[in-house]
C-alpha cells in the first residue's frame, strides 16, 4: 500500500478491527521464508490476492528450469511474469483442495502455459474437468524438487498438504504447504460442506492435526493458503517471521486441546459467517472455471450510452471511488465499493453475478484491476466503465445522488436523538468486543434482506471499523430508499477521540449475525 491511509483502510475493509496486516503487497520478495534450510538455486515466491487474503506459491529449480504454482489464482499473470523473470517453464498446477473461498487459476494457468493439473483424488472428489490424480504419498518433481503429497483431510474430504525436499537425496524437509488445513494461528473450518458433514469433518481435521506431521521437525518452515482477514479460520494471524511448525505447536490456540470434543466446541463457535457465494465458488471449482484467456477490459462508455446499458440491460451499478468522492455525488442506485483488492470479498457477498455490472472507477485505478479482483470470485460481467468518471456524468446534465459524511463528533451529539437510526455493519465478533451506545445491528452483507426493518421515515448512519464499510452499508441504504449518512473513521475515529463503548456481557457464536 503506498500510504498509511490506504494501508489502514484496507484493514478496515476487510473487518480486521484493530488487526493489521503486516504483509499486504501483491508479491513477496524471492527467498520467502527460511533460507538456510533450502537447497541452493530453489525459488520461492509466495504472492497475495489481498481482500481474500489467498496466498499461492511459485516454486522453481532454476538448474533445471522447472517450476510448479500451488493454489493459484484466476488472474495468472503473476505466475506467467515469474516465470520469464526466472526463465522457468511452468510444469504443473497444484491443488491442495476443491476452493470455496475463490475461483480457483489453475484452469486458465493450464491454458496459458501447458501446465498439467494436480489434485487429490483422496476422499472421492469429482471433477468435471481432467486433473492428473494425486493420492497420499505420491510425490511430484518439479526439477530437483519433490513434493510429497500428505492427506490431510478435515477443511474438505481431499485436502493435501505438500511437503518439499531435496529430490533424490535425504536432505532434511525445507517447506511445508499447508493450504487450508494448517495456517498461523489458526486451522481450516470444517463446516463448509453443510450441516451434515460438519460433525465428520472436524474429527477429520482433529485426527489430521495429530497425526498428519507428527514426525516432522518443528523447525520446518510452513506456508499456508490465507493470512489474516480471511473467513477459511477463525484468528488467522501473521507470524513477526516464518511460520513454522514448532511455533505453531506451541501458540496456535488450536493445537492446544488435549480432547476432541473440546476442541471441535472451541473450533465451531469461533467461525465467522460464511460468505453467501462461497457455495457457488465450490460448484464452479468442482465443474471447472471458464477459461477466460486473460483479464476482461470493459468497454468504456460515455454517459448517455453508459445510461442506456444500465437501463436496457438492467445493469448493477459499482462505483469504486473513495467515499468522501462517493458521498459527494454518486449515480442513483451504485454500490460503493472503495477502490481496494477488498473489492473481491464485498463483490461476492454484494453483487449478482448473472447481472451485468456497471462500473464507475476511481482516479487513482484501472478498469482491469477491479475486473481481475471480481474474477477472483466469479463475477466476469463488468460490461462497460463510465468514460470521464462522475464529472462527464454531471457535465452532460445528468441527476446525482449524494451520501452526506457525519463526522464522530457530530455522531456522539446526536446518539441520543430518537430520530436517528445508527447502525453497525461489522463482523459479529466486532460488536461483542465494543460497540456504539445505543446502536443496533445488521452485519453488512445482510443490509439489503433486512431493509424492512428500519424506518424508511428516519434518517440511518452506518459505522464500521475505518468508514469503508459504513460506505458500502450507507449506499445500500440510500438505494433502498433511506436518507442515509456514513461516518468516516468510523470506531477508529471513535476510539482516537477516546468516547466510550458499550460492551456485550456475553460473546454470542462467531457465525450468528444477530446481535443486540
Amino acid at each position: 500500500m503506498s500510504t498509511r491511509r490506504e494501508f489502514l483502510e484496507h484493514a478496515g475493509a476487510i473487518g480486521l478491527g484493530a488487526v493489521l496486516l503486516p504483509h499486504a503487497g501483491a508479491l513477496a520478495a524471492t527467498g520467502t521464508g527460511d533460507v538456510s534450510r533450502r537447497p541452493p538455486g530453489i525459488v520461492l515466491e509466495k504472492i497475495e490476492a489481498g481482500g481474500i487474503s489467498h496466498y499461492s506459491y511459485f516454486i522453481g529449480d532454476l538448474l533445471s528450469g522447472d517450476a510448479a504454482v500451488i493454489d493459484p489464482r484466476r488472474d495468472v499473470e503473476a505466475y506467467i511474469e515469474l516465470a520469464k523473470k526466472h526463465r522457468l517453464r511452468i510444469l504443473y498446477a497444484i491443488e491442495t483442495h476443491i476452493h470455496a473461498d475463490f475461483v480457483s487459476g489453475a484452469r486458465e494457468l493450464a491454458y496459458r502455459t501447458g501446465a498439467q493439473i494436480r489434485a487429490s483424488v483422496e476422499g472421492n472428489p469429482r471433477y468435471g474437468f481432467a486433473i492428473d490424480p494425486v493420492r497420499n504419498g505420491d510425490v511430484i518433481p518439479v526439477g530437483g524438487i519433490e513434493l510429497k503429497a500428505i492427506h490431510t483431510p478435515g477443511h474438505t474430504p481431499e485436502h493435501m498438504s505438500f511437503l518439499a525436499s531435496q529430490r533424490g537425496g535425504k536432505a532434511s524437509p525445507w517447506a511445508l504447504f499447508t493450504g487450508d488445513f494448517l495456517f498461523a494461528g489458526s486451522v481450516g473450518r470444517p463446516d463448509l460442506m453443510g450441516v451434515a458433514n460438519t460433525d465428520n469433518l472436524a474429527k477429520k481435521l482433529w485426527d489430521s492435526l495429530q497425526t498428519a506431521f507428527a514426525d516432522l521437525p518443528d523447525e520446518l518452515p510452513i506456508y499456508p493458503a490465507h493470512g489474516p482477514g480471511s473467513p477459511c479460520g477463525a484468528g488467522i494471524t501473521e507470524r513477526d517471521g516464518q511460520a513454522t511448525l514448532g511455533i505453531e505447536r506451541t501458540s496456535n490456540p488450536a493445537m492446544q486441546f488435549d480432547e476432541r470434543g473440546a476442541f471441535i466446541q472451541d473450533l465451531l463457535f469461533n467461525q465467522p459467517p460464511v460468505p453467501y457465494y462461497w457455495p457457488r465458488m465450490k460448484e464452479v471449482n468442482e465443474r471447472g472455471p471458464k477459461v477466460l484467456g486473460g483479464v476482461p477490459d470493459p468497454e468504456p462508455l460515455e454517459p448517455k450510452a453508459f445510461e442506456k446499458m444500465i437501463v436496457t440491460e438492467q445493469a448493477q451499478l459499482l462505483d469504486t471511488r473513495h467515499f468522501f468522492g462517493f458521498g459527494g455525488g454518486h449515480i442513483a442506485g451504485a454500490v460503493n465499493i472503495g477502490h481496494s483488492s477488498s473489492i473481491s470479498m464485498w463483490g461476492g457477498w454484494l453483487l449478482d453475478h448473472e447481472r451485468p455490472i456497471a462500473l464507475v472507477k476511481a482516479p487513482e485505478g484501472a478498469a482491469t484491476e477491479v475486473t481481475a479482483w471480481l474474477m477472483r470470485v466469479g463475477l466476469t460481467n463488468v460490461k462497460a466503465v463510465l468514460e470521464g468518471g462522475m464529472e462527464e456524468w454531471t457535465m452532460s446534465g445528468r441527476r446525482f445522488a449524494t451520501v452526506p459524511q457525519m463526522s464522530i463528533h457530530m455522531l456522539r451529539e446526536r446518539l441520543d436523538d430518537p430520530d436517528l437510526q445508527v447502525v453497525d455493519v461489522r463482523q459479529p465478533s466486532e460488536w461483542d468486543e465494543g460497540h456504539l451506545p445505543n446502536a443496533r445491528y445488521a452485519f453488512l452483507p445482510e443490509i439489503p434482506d433486512r431493509l424492512d426493518e428500519f424506518d424508511r421515515s428516519r434518517p440511518v448512519v452506518t459505522y464500521c471499523g475505518t468508514g469503508y464499510r459504513a460506505s458500502i452499508g450507507a449506499s445500500l441504504f440510500k438505494r433502498g430508499g433511506f436518507d442515509a449518512y456514513s461516518v468516516p473513521g468510523s470506531i477508529g475515529a471513535w476510539e482516537a477521540a477516546g468516547y466510550s463503548f458499550e460492551k456485550p456481557t456475553k460473546a454470542m457464536r462467531a457465525s450468528l449475525t444477530r446481535r443486540g
